[in-house]
Protein backbone atom coordinates (compact mmCIF):
# COMPACT_ATOMS: atom_id res chain seq x y z
CA UNK A 1 0.00 0.00 0.00
CA UNK A 2 2.83 2.39 0.90
CA UNK A 3 4.62 1.77 -2.42
CA UNK A 4 1.39 2.41 -4.33
CA UNK A 5 0.92 5.74 -2.54
CA UNK A 6 4.52 6.71 -3.29
CA UNK A 7 4.13 5.76 -6.93
CA UNK A 8 0.95 7.81 -7.27
CA UNK A 9 2.66 10.82 -5.67
CA UNK A 10 5.57 10.58 -8.11
CA UNK A 11 3.32 10.18 -11.15
CA UNK A 12 1.06 13.05 -10.08
CA UNK A 13 4.04 15.37 -9.63
CA UNK A 14 5.46 14.39 -13.02
CA UNK A 15 2.21 14.90 -14.86
CA UNK A 16 1.33 18.13 -13.11
CA UNK A 17 4.46 19.79 -14.43
CA UNK A 18 5.56 20.92 -10.99
CA UNK A 19 9.09 19.89 -11.84
CA UNK A 20 9.84 17.88 -8.75
CA UNK A 21 8.53 14.77 -7.05
CA UNK A 22 8.85 13.51 -3.50
CA UNK A 23 12.28 12.30 -2.44
CA UNK A 24 12.70 8.53 -2.28
CA UNK A 25 15.06 6.58 -0.03
CA UNK A 26 16.26 3.37 -1.60
CA UNK A 27 19.25 1.95 -3.40
CA UNK A 28 21.35 2.58 -6.49
CA UNK A 29 23.14 0.07 -8.68
CA UNK A 30 25.00 0.70 -11.92
CA UNK A 31 25.15 -0.56 -15.47
CA UNK A 32 27.39 0.06 -18.48
CA UNK A 33 25.31 -0.97 -21.50
CA UNK A 34 25.36 0.74 -24.89
CA UNK A 35 22.52 1.13 -27.37
CA UNK A 36 19.18 2.87 -27.44
CA UNK A 37 17.79 3.99 -24.10
CA UNK A 38 14.08 4.05 -23.33
CA UNK A 39 13.92 7.72 -24.37
CA UNK A 40 14.88 6.75 -27.92
CA UNK A 41 18.41 8.13 -28.01
CA UNK A 42 21.76 6.36 -28.20
CA UNK A 43 23.35 5.95 -24.79
CA UNK A 44 26.62 4.60 -23.50
CA UNK A 45 26.28 3.93 -19.78
CA UNK A 46 30.01 3.18 -19.58
CA UNK A 47 30.96 6.77 -20.48
CA UNK A 48 27.90 9.05 -20.04
CA UNK A 49 26.28 10.43 -16.92
CA UNK A 50 22.68 9.14 -16.88
CA UNK A 51 20.11 7.20 -14.92
CA UNK A 52 17.58 4.46 -15.61
CA UNK A 53 14.48 4.88 -13.45
CA UNK A 54 12.05 2.15 -12.36
CA UNK A 55 9.68 0.80 -15.00
CA UNK A 56 6.75 1.53 -12.69
CA UNK A 57 7.26 5.29 -13.07
CA UNK A 58 6.81 5.37 -16.85
CA UNK A 59 3.35 6.57 -17.88
CA UNK A 60 3.10 6.37 -21.67
CA UNK A 61 2.93 3.35 -23.98
CA UNK A 62 5.79 4.79 -26.04
CA UNK A 63 8.55 5.68 -23.56
CA UNK A 64 10.13 8.04 -26.13
CA UNK A 65 7.23 10.42 -25.40
CA UNK A 66 7.20 9.98 -21.64
CA UNK A 67 7.53 13.12 -19.48
CA UNK A 68 10.38 11.36 -17.65
CA UNK A 69 12.58 11.86 -20.72
CA UNK A 70 12.70 15.59 -19.95
CA UNK A 71 13.57 15.11 -16.27
CA UNK A 72 16.68 14.64 -14.19
CA UNK A 73 17.28 12.76 -10.97
CA UNK A 74 19.13 14.26 -8.02
CA UNK A 75 20.89 11.48 -6.11
CA UNK A 76 22.52 11.84 -2.69
CA UNK A 77 24.70 9.26 -0.98
CA UNK A 78 27.07 9.66 1.94
CA UNK A 79 27.19 13.46 1.66
CA UNK A 80 27.73 13.53 -2.12
CA UNK A 81 25.07 14.72 -4.58
CA UNK A 82 24.84 14.41 -8.36
CA UNK A 83 22.11 15.33 -10.84
CA UNK A 84 21.81 13.15 -13.94
CA UNK A 85 19.37 13.01 -16.88
CA UNK A 86 16.79 10.25 -17.24
CA UNK A 87 17.68 8.32 -20.40
CA UNK A 88 16.54 4.77 -19.72
CA UNK A 89 14.11 2.44 -17.98
CA UNK A 90 15.19 -0.07 -15.33
CA UNK A 91 13.14 -3.23 -15.74
CA UNK A 92 14.69 -4.91 -12.69
CA UNK A 93 14.17 -1.98 -10.33
CA UNK A 94 11.39 -1.64 -7.81
CA UNK A 95 10.08 1.88 -7.20
CA UNK A 96 12.84 2.73 -4.70
CA UNK A 97 15.75 1.47 -6.82
CA UNK A 98 17.56 3.36 -9.59
CA UNK A 99 20.26 2.17 -11.98
CA UNK A 100 23.01 4.74 -12.57
CA UNK A 101 25.50 4.72 -15.40
CA UNK A 102 28.93 3.59 -14.25
CA UNK A 103 30.45 7.11 -14.34
CA UNK A 104 27.54 8.50 -12.30
CA UNK A 105 27.88 5.68 -9.76
CA UNK A 106 31.64 6.39 -9.49
CA UNK A 107 30.89 9.98 -8.46
CA UNK A 108 29.01 8.66 -5.44
CA UNK A 109 30.89 5.51 -4.46
CA UNK A 110 33.10 2.58 -5.38
CA UNK A 111 31.74 0.38 -8.21
CA UNK A 112 33.24 -2.64 -6.44
CA UNK A 113 30.50 -2.20 -3.83
CA UNK A 114 27.89 -2.88 -6.54
CA UNK A 115 25.10 -1.26 -4.53
CA UNK A 116 24.85 2.06 -2.72
CA UNK A 117 22.34 2.02 0.11
CA UNK A 118 20.65 4.04 1.41
CA UNK A 119 20.54 6.67 -1.30
CA UNK A 120 18.03 9.48 -1.52
CA UNK A 121 16.85 10.35 -5.01
CA UNK A 122 14.34 12.77 -6.43
CA UNK A 123 13.04 13.49 -9.90
CA UNK A 124 13.63 17.17 -10.68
Amino acid sequence: MRVTALLMTLITALLSGTGTAAAVTGKATYYNDRGYGACGTQIDASTQLLVAVPKGLWTTPNPNNDPLCTKQVRVTYNGRTITVPVKDKCFGCDNTHIDLSEPAFRQLGDPNAGVLQPVTWQIV
